[in-house]
């Protein structure tokens, strides 16, 4: 039987610049404050619209070479699990807070279209990779899965015709 999963997919934008801050162990550490939106038809069939807020935290290197660029109203794809940590605040009490620890992200819109591990060079950018579909789409992968991020669903080769099939603009329809 399986253990369980523990993954966030969230797609967003930055509601303030990101705080980097480090341990004691001098590790870094940046927080960010991510919205989503959802649409959603109401009894009366008005609609509306509810802002949820998700605190994400990114660990080490990546954090620092994030924290450089990252500014409030980016829009990031932030994949994670969730984790909940306590500590003491100052009068004694116990807190709780619920966050998601960053495992990749994307950031959508307004990028060259760079790929980069963590291991492999986020704070210049890494290598030329394809982004998703071939064409980057204004999209760079920051990620501390592996020296270099795995393409979704096989995404094809940079080389090739750009993702698509053959006979594809000719659906007759």
């Amino acid at each position: 039987m399986a253990d369980g999963l523990n993954k966030v997919l969230l797609i967003g934008n930055l509601g303030a610049d990101p705080e980097l801050s480090y341990t004691q162990s001098s590790q870094a550490i940046l927080k960010l404050r991510l919205a989503t939106n959802e649409s959603f038809t109401n009894k009366a069939g008005e609609r509306q619209e509810r802002t949820e807020w998700h605190r994400i935290v990114i660990w080490g290197k990546r954090a620092e070479a994030l924290g450089k660029f990252l500014t409030k109203g980016k829009q990031l794809y932030v994949e994670g699990r969730m984790q909940t940590r306590s500590w003491e605040d100052k009068e004694g009490q116990k807190r709780y807070t619920t966050e998601v620890v960053a495992t990749e992200i994307i950031l959508l819109g307004g990028g060259a279209g760079r790929s980069a591990g963590a291991s492999s060079g986020a704070a210049d950018g890494g290598g030329g990779g394809s982004g998703f579909g071939g064409g980057g789409g204004g999209r760079e992968r920051y990620s501390d899965v592996g020296p270099e991020p795995v393409e979704p669903y096989g995404a094809p080769d940079p080389g090739s015709n750009g993702g698509k099939i053959e006979g594809e603009d000719d659906i007759p329809f």
